[in-house]
């Protein structure tokens, strides 16, 4: 994982860390809502992540393109999976959403990089 990519999970990891412990009743009430809306239900985890993925690239949150890469592939979802849900994307936003999804793509790099065999 890039330089880039490790500090921006870092932020994310203490800002989830400070809102818990300034006890934010908005942040937890905001937690509950992300795991029901990302719970299996009609669409499995997966389905619901990769249309996250898309929805990221075109509003161009890198730190939400980052996580739910992330997510979709610890739910399953292939490289290629996810490059659709980019492609999608992509026909979506238009011109503006293709420059997004090059972080999209760096992101993808590092989730599905090969093992270091080491």
């Amino acid at each position: 994982m890039d330089e880039h990519l490790r500090a921006m999970s870092r932020r994310r990891q203490a800002a989830h860390a400070e809102l818990l412990d300034r006890d934010s009743a908005v942040y937890r009430a905001f937690l509950e809502l992300e795991r029901t809306a990302f719970a299996d239900g009609a669409l499995p985890k997966k389905a619901k992540e990769l249309i996250a993925v898309g929805i990221s690239v075109v509003v161009n949150c890198e730190s939400c393109m980052q996580w739910h890469i992330e997510q979709a592939a610890r739910a399953g979802a292939t490289e290629q999976e996810v490059l659709e849900a980019v492609e999608v994307a992509i026909e979506m936003g238009g011109g503006p959403a293709t420059a997004h999804a090059r972080f999209a793509l760096t992101v993808m790099a590092s989730v599905f990089a090969p093992e270091d065999p080491q």
